[in-house]
């Protein structure tokens, strides 16, 4: 096991790395930028070393300081946490050649199924159903119309590498399809330099349904069920639940065994999440997959009793998983709803500043992931979530339940937050018979 562990990322995902870290034994340092020092979270690590300002290209992006910031702390191991690097093969093998270990998957697995156009052909080897589109990245508009016309529209066009909806376009015509064609290019290009895209078709009425999996060194390679993300805007995730409502059994078996058996085919280690968007019919087809932690992990951990980050830490100091798929069950129902600094009335538009007042929820079955403490500033530079707050409960409707009593008791001033938005959402019809798709928030907020 790793005597010490740099956490090379900020906010409640750091502060979660460093209690796993406690709880195994290990140190952790952590680093930070200019905008999150005094941030109370720091103070838990057993080191805190300052790697640059608050941009996070100069700090949490910044490859060669984050690298001597773990030669000097004299770390044995890496965690990425989610966002930033985390989906870097670049930097996962930077951290091979300085002889660090990197808690995530090998460069070249991360390189397979990193890349959403790599991905898909791997998922095709493995009998993972795929959506119908280019079979690699698109060369130029002609090539993408042509395509276009033999899939059908509406069709939509994705970045190959990253993802949050950045070079993400839907188009329902031609002239939609050419024009955005050079514009998600370029968007791409600007977010994870790599201005590769592709197109595959789109459906109109999905839910946006995710699989959880770990996998070791050694050739194992589990899920831990499926978690329903269909509520959503703008692509980003605002509330996650497990298990996914009104799935059938069937269904739910063969998609949760499709996803690990793509990660077994990989040769993947560490905790990864196979995404599938699901018709009306229940038929799944593969997004992406996700070769990090996820923001929602702990909606799995709520209901099977995984610690998703010490497995990723275990297998990565060359350890076997501590279980086997027939040890996986499942237990009541989770839901998750994401704490952002944002103003819902005006446009979600981002609410830093000093919370003055911070009152967190509490009582049986109530979870709260969150760096936050009365005093804390909201920087600038970065997300704008604050919090999760999670709860867990024998059915749905208990889980409802109780996540609209711990939202009324979750205070946060003066900054504007999210929570009046997620109260509105639990009392939603929609929501509570769990029939909604991706688009369904944003409809509801027109």
């Amino acid at each position: 096991m790793f005597s010490r562990v740099l956490v090379a990322n900020r906010g409640e995902i750091a502060l979660r790395i460093i209690r796993a870290c406690r709880e195994l034994g290990i140190e952790s340092v952590c680093v930070y930028s200019e905008a999150d020092r005094g941030a109370p979270y720091l103070d838990l690590a057993d080191e805190a070393i300052c790697i640059g300002p608050g941009p996070s290209k100069e700090s949490y992006l910044n490859i060669s300081r984050i690298i001597a910031a773990a030669e000097v702390a004299n770390v044995d191991a890496i965690h990425p946490g989610y966002g930033f690097l985390s989906e870097r093969a670049e930097f996962a093998q930077v951290c091979r050649d300085c002889k660090i270990e990197f808690i995530g998957p090998s460069p070249e697995a991360m390189a397979k199924l990193g890349d959403k156009v790599a991905c898909k052909n791997a998922a095709k080897e493995a009998g993972v159903p795929i959506f119908p589109g280019s079979p690699g990245a698109i060369e130029d508009e002609e090539e993408a119309c042509a395509i276009a016309v033999k899939i059908g529209y509406p069709v939509i066009i994705k970045a190959a590498a990253g993802g949050g909806g950045r070079g993400m376009r839907v188009c329902h015509n031609e002239m939609a399809l050419r024009t955005n064609l050079r514009n998600a290019s370029q968007e791409a290009l600007n977010a994870f330099g790599n201005g590769a895209v592709f197109i595959e078709k789109f459906l109109e009425h999905a839910r946006h349904v995710e699989v959880q999996c770990l996998g070791d060194k050694h050739g194992g390679a589990i899920h831990l069920f499926e978690r329903d993300c269909s509520m959503q805007r703008r692509h980003q995730k605002v509330i996650e639940e497990a298990p996914g409502p009104h799935i059938e059994a069937k269904k739910r078996d063969a998609v949760c065994e499709a996803a690990a058996r793509l990660i077994r085919s990989a040769n993947y280690s560490g905790a990864a999440t196979v995404e599938f968007l699901m018709d009306k019919d229940q038929n799944f087809y593969m997004l992406e997959v996700n070769t990090r932690v996820q923001v929602e992990h702990p909606v799995t951990e709520l209901i099977t009793g995984v610690d998703i980050v010490k497995e990723m830490i275990r297998v990565s100091a060359g350890e076997k998983l501590s279980l086997k798929q027939a040890d996986v069950k499942t237990n009541g129902h989770a839901i998750e709803c994401r704490i952002n600094a944002e103003d819902p009335d005006r446009n979600f538009m981002p609410s830093p500043g000093k919370i003055t007042r911070y009152e967190p929820p509490g009582g049986p079955g109530v979870r709260l992931d969150s760096h936050v403490v009365t005093g804390y500033t909201v920087p600038t530079n970065y997300d704008s979530m604050i919090g999760k707050l999670l709860v867990h409960a024998p059915t749905r409707q208990e889980a409802i339940t109780r996540m609209e009593r711990a939202l009324r008791e979750f205070k946060v001033e003066p900054i504007k937050t999210t929570i009046g938005l997620h109260r509105r959402l639990m009392a939603d019809s929609g929501f509570v018979q769990g029939g909604v798709d991706i688009h369904y928030l944003e409809r509801l907020l027109k």
